[in-house]
C-alpha cells in the first residue's frame, strides 16, 4: 500500500453570510458580483467594509489578492487582510495566513508562525487545517515528527469526509503509526474514501481483500476494486489485476466484472 503524499492546500471558499447591520446589503452585493465574475464590483463593495473591520470582507479581500481574482496577485496585500481577519478569530483566514507563512509568500518564511496559525484554525474545526497539520506532523520537516499528533488531526478531518485524511489515517492504522495497528479500522477508512471515488483508496481496498486484512479474503471483491481503480488510471492496480486473473476461475472473473458494473452505477456506494 502506497502512502498518500500531498502538499499543503489553501482554503479557497468564499466567506458568505450577513451581519444584520448596514454592512449586510453591501456585503451581499459583493458576494453576488463575485459569483458572477464581476470582481471589480466585489472589490468595490468589500474594501470599505474590510476597512471598517468586517471580518468576512477582510478574508474575502485576502483571498482575492492571494489568488489574483480581479486584481494582480499580491501576497503582501493578501497577508495584510488575512492578518486582520485572523486576529479576529476567523478560521479560514488563520489557515491561509499560516500557509503564506509556511511558504514565505508575501512575508518572511516562518514555520513556527505557520504552525501557530494553522493550529488555531484547526482548533476551530477547519478541515483543511486539520488535514494540513496531519501532513506537517506526519512528515516532520518543520516540527518534530509525531505520528500520534498527526493521527489525531487526520482522524478529526477524516470524520468530516476529507478524502486525503481518510486515506492517511487508514495507513496509520495499517502500520500502527500513532495508533494501535488495526486492519479493520484501515478497511473502514479506505472504504469511506473509496465511496468518494478515490482510486488510491479503491486500490487499497483491493489489496486488503486480496490479503484478507481487515476483511475476509475475497478475490472477487479484490478484482472489483482493482478494476475500478485501474479504470480511473491508478497504474498500481494493473499488476494486481494481472495476478488475480491468473488465480481466479472464469466464473469468478465474470462475477467480479458484474459487481464492477453495479458498483460504478451506484457511484461506488455500498459496493
Amino acid at each position: 500500500m502506497k502512502r498518500h503524499i500531498l502538499t499543503l492546500c489553501l482554503s479557497i471558499s468564499l466567506a458568505l453570510g450577513s451581519f444584520g447591520l448596514a454592512w449586510s446589503d453591501d456585503f451581499q452585493k459583493g458576494v453576488e458580483a463575485y459569483n458572477k465574475g464581476d470582481f471589480a464590483t466585489a472589490l468595490k463593495e468589500w474594501t470599505p467594509l474590510a476597512e471598517q473591520g468586517n471580518v468576512k470582507a477582510q478574508y474575502n479581500l485576502g483571498l482575492m489578492y492571494d489568488m489574483g481574482k480581479g486584481v494582480l496577485q499580491d501576497y503582501k496585500e493578501a497577508v495584510q487582510w488575512y492578518q486582520l481577519a485572523a486576529e479576529q478569530g476567523y478560521s479560514s483566514a488563520q489557515h491561509n495566513l499560516g500557509l503564506l507563512y509556511f511558504n514565505g509568500q508575501g512575508i518572511s518564511q516562518d514555520h513556527q508562525e505557520a504552525v501557530k496559525w494553522i493550529t488555531l484554525s484547526a482548533d476551530q474545526g477547519e478541515v483543511e487545517s486539520q488535514k494540513n497539520l496531519g501532513i506537517i506532523y506526519r512528515d516532520g520537516e518543520v516540527v518534530p515528527q509525531d505520528y500520534q499528533t498527526a493521527a489525531k488531526w487526520f482522524e478529526l478531518a477524516a470524520t468530516k469526509g476529507n478524502i486525503t485524511s481518510q486515506i492517511n489515517i487508514g495507513f496509520f492504522y495499517y502500520n500502527g503509526q500513532g495508533v494501535p495497528q488495526d486492519y479493520q479500522e484501515t478497511a473502514k477508512w479506505m472504504t469511506l474514501a473509496s465511496e468518494q471515488g478515490s482510486p488510491q483508496a479503491q486500490h487499497n481496498m483491493a489489496y486488503l481483500y486480496y490479503n484478507g486484512q481487515g476483511v475476509k479474503i475475497d478475490k472477487v471483491y479484490a478484482h472489483m476494486w482493482a478494476s475500478i481503480a485501474s479504470s480511473q488510471g491508478f497504474e498500481n492496480s494493473k499488476g494486481l489485476l494481472e495476478a488475480l486473473n491468473k488465480e481466479m476461475t472464469p466464473s469468478q472473473i465474470q462475477e467480479a466484472q458484474r459487481l464492477t458494473e453495479e458498483c460504478v452505477k451506484k457511484n461506488y456506494k455500498g459496493c
